[in-house]
């Protein structure tokens, strides 16, 4: 038999972080069909790569972000949170162009591949501009099209992002799509109920900002009696798989509703920058489905799971005890994000689909290597990434991505000075 590729001598840290050294894996069709030790075994291959010096890992996912937010890298920086909304993204965002959004969204993915994310849960408007990004460049996306329940134009604005799942759900086997309410305080029960039953109708999953400031707790509790979890949970929302961004004010009466099927995304940077305080994420961890996105770029300025993993260890040390979040359980959450997603990822084992990262700890930064994981979490960046693997195909090979960028960069920076010569509208919608 002839394989399309062969990964010879590779040293494996499977999705529990167990090392396995020194096994041949072998790729046909996008997916791995044999893992074997026999070192002497006969096979050919369409290419064979030594990764004797190599350690091999699933790919990473980032579990929230809003790729085209890439466009606004910088643009809002030493503000508070109401201000970074209402006086800052939220007018500039009103102007926003379907164009700005698709460099957006390609500038994000280039990055997240640079950084090893082979599959990403975004949550954002004009979502046909992010779906064609995802199908260009080759990385998988989960895509959830934002809708307010408070806006005049609601009804027809949920028919249209139905429409968008009808026509673009599945399509690929590298695309996905499921509805993006934005939040229980821009989508009022009665209106966040409609987008639950669609998501029934359908039968696809939900993405929502919940609980990301204490304030939002207070302001729910006052106006409904409820907290965010509890109207979602009475809307039935936590009967479907359900990606919560960020949760970081869940209270421990709000654990009664979740289901194994509710997964919380984590984005510290974000909550540091802008000064979110520390919520109860951290006391619950052990309770909680938790992976980490990195939220958009315009709070987090970079687009790196790992480096959100680390924080959320680094910050859970120092807030709580030492010896907690330790390395076997910050990378258990770090491939928690694969559970979410309906991609066949998230593990080296035959059946799986070959997303795969090649990590080179033997760098300086990374040198000398006493503990993988600890290598890795800890220390590494996208210098140590050295190739990038989606289906079996190369999105990044001898630290370079296969993404020609010219283009991107030069189309991203022409649509950013646009942003700016057209300045902030007005916006409707207040944090």
């Amino acid at each position: 038999m002839v394989y399309d590729l062969i990964l010879k001598n590779s040293n494996i840290i499977d999705k529990k972080g167990e090392i396995k050294k020194n096994l041949n894996i072998y790729i046909n069709q996008g997916e791995i069909v044999r893992i074997s030790g026999e070192s002497k075994e006969v096979a050919s291959a369409k290419e064979i790569i030594d990764c004797g010096n190599l350690f091999i890992t699933p790919g990473l996912v980032n579990l929230h972000t809003h790729s085209p937010m890439n466009i606004f890298k910088g643009i809002a920086e030493d503000v508070d949170i109401e201000d970074w909304f209402n006086k800052e993204i939220w007018p500039y965002e009103s102007k926003m162009k379907e164009v700005d959004v698709y460099y957006g969204a390609l500038l994000a993915i280039v990055e997240m591949i640079e950084n090893g994310v082979t599959a990403f849960a975004d949550h954002y408007f004009y979502a046909e501009k992010v779906c064609d990004a995802v199908l260009e460049t080759g990385i998988r996306g989960d895509i959830a099209p934002t809708l307010f329940g408070v806006s005049e134009n609601f009804d027809e604005e949920l028919k249209k992002v139905s429409h968008l799942i009808e026509e673009k759900n599945g399509i690929n086997d590298r695309l996905s799509l499921r509805y993006g309410p934005h939040s229980p305080y821009t989508c009022p029960p009665k209106t966040v109920k409609k987008i639950i039953d669609a998501a029934k109708y359908y039968k696809v999953g939900l993405h929502i900002h919940m609980a990301e400031t204490a304030k939002q707790v207070e302001d729910s509790i006052n106006t409904y009696r409820k907290t965010h979890f509890e109207i979602f949970y009475d809307a039935g929302g936590f009967d479907i798989p359900t990606i919560i961004a960020h949760g970081l004010w869940v209270n421990e009466e709000d654990l009664k509703y979740l289901s194994n099927s509710s997964y919380f995304a984590v984005t510290p940077k974000t909550y540091m920058k802008l000064n979110m305080g520390l919520g109860n994420i951290w006391k619950y961890y052990k309770q909680l489905n938790i992976g980490f996105g990195t939220d958009g770029a315009a709070s987090s300025n970079s687009l790196s799971p790992i480096e959100q993993a680390r924080l959320f260890a680094l910050l859970g040390k120092l807030n709580y005890k030492a010896t907690e979040y330790r390395l076997e359980e910050i990378w258990a959450m770090i491939m928690k994000g694969h559970e979410v997603l309906n991609f066949n990822i998230g593990d080296i084992k035959v059946g799986c689909k070959a997303d795969l990262i090649f990590w080179d700890l033997n760098r300086v930064n990374t040198m000398p290597v006493y503990n993988p994981l600890a290598s890795i979490i800890y220390s590494a960046d996208s210098q140590n990434i050295i190739h990038v693997m989606v289906n079996g195909i190369f999105l990044k090979k001898n630290s370079k991505l296969m993404i020609d960028t010219t283009e991107i960069i030069k189309e991203a920076r022409e649509h950013a000075k646009k942003i700016l010569e057209r300045g902030k509208g007005y916006s409707k919608i207040y944090f």
